[in-house]
Formats: C-alpha cells, sequence, structure tokens
C-alpha cells in the first residue's frame, strides 16, 4: 500500500468521526499515541507491540491531515525527495 493509498483508507473508514472529533482533539491523540511508542521503545516491548505503536501514529497522522486537506504523500515528497532536506546529500552529512 502506498502512502496516498492509506491516508485514502483512513479518510474512508474515518473521515465522518474525525470531522466529528475536531483537529484539536485529533492532534491530542496523535500524540498520545506517539507518547504510547516512546513508552514501549523505552521499555522494550516486544517488536509486535512497537510495531502496533508506529501504525497507531501514522493511523491518526493521516487522520489528522485529512481534516488539514493536506496531502501526506505530496507533503512528504516535497520535503524529502531523496536527499537530505538540509544537507541535500544520500546519505545525510549533517553535523549531529
Amino acid at each position: 500500500m502506498k502512502i496516498e493509498e492509506a491516508q485514502e483508507m483512513m479518510r474512508r473508514i474515518y473521515l465522518e468521526r474525525d470531522r466529528a472529533r475536531g483537529v484539536e482533539v485529533t492532534m491530542k491523540r496523535t500524540l498520545d499515541e506517539a507518547e504510547e511508542l516512546r513508552e514501549a521503545i523505552e521499555n522494550k516491548e516486544q517488536m509486535e507491540i512497537i510495531s502496533d505503536e508506529v501504525a497507531d501514529v501514522f493511523a491518526w497522522l493521516c487522520s489528522l491531515a485529512n481534516l488539514l486537506d493536506l496531502d501526506i504523500a505530496d507533503a512528504f515528497y516535497a520535503k524529502y525527495s531523496d536527499v537530505c532536506s538540509k544537507c541535500k546529500k544520500s546519505p545525510c552529512v549533517c553535523p549531529e
């Protein structure tokens, strides 16, 4: 599945609920999921749990983008076009 397809799937399944929830609450849920991912990594959870949390973060990010009428794929590829967005090299040579 491509990024565009994932975002469209989330739109089809959840857009009405997301609209009712609104941007502010959807943003909070996105951040909550990112925190759950951080905790799973920090606690060295099983990879299946970490994978589920990554999926949750991406799903909520898709929902947020849908509410903002933003195409995630366009935004991503505009900023990350096969090179580092800062140093324009691949692999990145930016100082830590």
